[in-house]
C-alpha cells in the first residue's frame, strides 16, 4: 500500500509498505478470451500474447524485500559498490514500479513504457539512496520513480514540449482535475480562480490551457482541404529581405570608415585603450592596461567611459536616427 507525503521522505514515518513476501498483490490481468476460427469453433491453441502478462510473471521471481534486506543489500552497495547488492535492490523492487505505473497508465499509450521510465528512477534512487538515515528504500524511491515517469509523459504527451518548467508540469497534471473539483463546488472556474488554487500565475494557466486545447499542427499540411498551398509557405520569414541586407552592408562599411575618423580624434592613450578595450575580440583587462599606459586601474575605467561617451555623441552626429537602428 501507498500513502503519500508533501513532506520530505527523510524527515517522515514509513511511507510505503510492500505486499506480503508470498503474494505480491498485484492484479492479474484478464486472460485473454479463445480466438474463434471460421468454421465457429475455439482455437484453444491460438492465445494472444499480452507483453504486460508476462513482465509480471516474470517479475513475481524476485520476491520484494524486508526491512533488514534492505538495510543490508543498501550498505553493502554504498560501502563495496556491490553491483550484486544493487541489483538485487532494484530487482526486489520492481513491484512498486509497476504500482506507481498504474496510477499513470491514462496519460500514456502504453504502461510498459511507463514502468520502463519508472525502472530507470528505481535504478537512479539506488544510486543515491543513504541507507544511514533511518528510512526504508521504497519510500525514498517513489519521488525518483514518480519524476522519471512525469518526465517521460509531457515530453511525450505532445511533439512540441508543453511542460518546461515546474509551475507548468504542475499544471499539466492538476488543472483539469482542480477545474472538475471547482465546477462540482458550483464555482464559475476561470483563470484567476484556477491560479490561485494553484498556486501559479493567471497567465501560465491561460497558457497551459491553450497548449492543451490546441492541436499540433504540421507546416506540410495544406491552408484549404482542396489546395497546394501549405501553412508554412504563408507563415513570415524571419530572414532579413534583399533590401536589408544591402542596407545593412552598406552601414558596416560606413561605421569601419566612422572608426577610422573618430579614431584620429583621440591621444594616443585614448587611442590604445579604444582598440584594446572597445574594438578587439580578445578584450584586454584594466589591469593589462593599467601596466601597458603606466596608470592606475581606476583611471583606465575613467578613460573608457569618456571614450564611450565621445563615441556616442560621434556617430549621432554622423549618422543621427539610423545609428539607432544597428545591431552590432
Amino acid at each position: 500500500m501507498v500513502a503519500m507525503s508533501d513532506n520530505d521522505p527523510s524527515n517522515s514515518a514509513l511511507l510505503i509498505e510492500a505486499p506480503p513476501r508470498e503474494d505480491t498483490a498485484l492484479p492479474e490481468p484478464v486472460p485473454p478470451r479463445p480466438v474463434e476460427t471460421g468454421s465457429g469453433r475455439k482455437a484453444k491453441d491460438l492465445i494472444t500474447y499480452d507483453p504486460l502478462r508476462a513482465y509480471l510473471r516474470e517479475m513475481r521471481r524476485y520476491p520484494p524485500l524486508s526491512r533488514e534486506e534492505e538495510q543490508r543489500l543498501a550498505r553493502s552497495y554504498v560501502e563495496n559498490k556491490d553491483l550484486n547488492a544493487a541489483y538485487r535492490l532494484v530487482t526486489g523492487n520492481l513491484w512498486l514500479v509497476v504500482k506507481i505505473a498504474r496510477d499513470y497508465e491514462n496519460a500514456a499509450r502504453s504502461v510498459l513504457d511507463l514502468i520502463q521510465e519508472g525502472n530507470i528512477g528505481l535504478m537512479e534512487a539506488v544510486k543515491n539512496f543513504d541507507p544511514y538515515r533511518g528510512i526504508r528504500f521504497p519510500s525514498y524511491a517513489v519521488w525518483w520513480i514518480k519524476a522519471y515517469i512525469i518526465r517521460y509523459i509531457i515530453a511525450n504527451w505532445r511533439l512540441v514540449k508543453i511542460g518546461t518548467t515546474q509551475a507548468q508540469r504542475r499544471l499539466f497534471f492538476n488543472l483539469h482535475k482542480e477545474k472538475e473539483k471547482l465546477e462540482r463546488e458550483g464555482f464559475v472556474v476561470g483563470p484567476k480562480l484556477l491560479a490561485e488554487k494553484l498556486n501559479v500565475r493567471e497567465r501560465d494557466v491561460i497558457e497551459m490551457e491553450q497548449r492543451l486545447s490546441s492541436p499540433d499542427l504540421s507546416m506540410d499540411a495544406p491552408v484549404r482541404e482542396e489546395g497546394e498551398l501549405s501553412l508554412g509557405a504563408v507563415l513570415p520569414s524571419g530572414d532579413s529581405s534583399a533590401e536589408d541586407l544591402v542596407a545593412r552592408k552598406e552601414l558596416q562599411v560606413l561605421l569601419a570608415d566612422g572608426f577610422d575618423e573618430f579614431s584620429k580624434t583621440l591621444n594616443r592613450k585614448e587611442q590604445t585603450i579604444l582598440q584594446k578595450r572597445l574594438l578587439s575580440e580578445e578584450k584586454a583587462t584594466l589591469q593589462d592596461l593599467a601596466e601597458e599606459l603606466s596608470l592606475s586601474r581606476e583611471r583606465i575605467r575613467q578613460l573608457e567611459n569618456r571614450i564611450k561617451e565621445k563615441l556616442h555623441v560621434f556617430f549621432s552626429d554622423k549618422f543621427g536616427s539610423e545609428i539607432d537602428n544597428f545591431d552590432s
